[in-house]
């Protein structure tokens, strides 16, 4: 579950790289960073052993996308672990502990894009790697396009969704497996960037 904590929204950043050929509201060419106060990450995760769903958000995001043609596009997202919410205080402090992220000897979660696919409707892949709990593997999510304009000071942004699912155990995050909660972590990440 705490897990989800630095799974670098960055995967969803990465959508920012539209081909050149996509839509026709495609975002411009450039170098953005991403909007912390409209991007977040969320995680899901069945809890009690799968009889239910239950999901929490990581309130402090950052990063840059590259948005060019698919070849030349990137994307780094990082989340620091401790901005964990559950809206339980209690659950947010056992997150934090050594039981799950770790917070204070691994105080972020990152995800660095490796490869970028998007077609003409905004939809596609992005792959890289992901390190949460110290622990660094690929992963890749699955990137949706969701609009690009102006924002309301007349800057341009664009904005991402992208969303995978991992396995907890995979990055030594093993704790209650699966009595607490289940291995599989459902990841979202939804990106607000601002051209530079």
């Amino acid at each position: 579950m705490k897990f989800a904590s630095r799974l670098s929204l960055s995967a969803i950043a990465l959508a920012s790289l539209l081909s050149a050929g996509a839509a026709s509201a495609a975002a411009p060419a450039g170098n953005y960073k991403i909007d912390p106060v409209h991007s977040v990450a969320y995680f899901e995760v069945g809890h009690a052993g799968g009889i239910s769903r239950f999901m929490g958000r990581f309130n402090d995001m950052s990063g840059d996308l590259v948005v060019d043609t698919p070849e030349k596009s990137k994307i780094r997202v990082d989340v620091k672990v401790d901005s964990v919410d559950t809206k339980s205080e209690g659950l947010d402090k056992h997150l934090k502990s050594p039981d799950f992220f770790n917070a204070v000897q691994f105080p972020t979660l990152s995800f660095v894009s490796s490869a970028v696919t998007l077609n003409g409707s905004g939809e596609g892949t992005v792959a890289g790697n992901l390190t949460l709990h110290g622990v660094t593997k690929p992963v890749t999510f699955k990137l949706k396009e969701i609009g690009a304009g102006p924002g309301p000071r007349g800057d341009s942004r664009v904005g991402y969704t992208a969303s995978t699912t991992i396995k907890r155990s995979d990055f030594g995050i093993a704790y209650g497996i699966p009595k607490a909660a289940t291995d599989e972590v459902d990841l979202r990440i939804n990106i607000e960037a601002i051209k530079q």
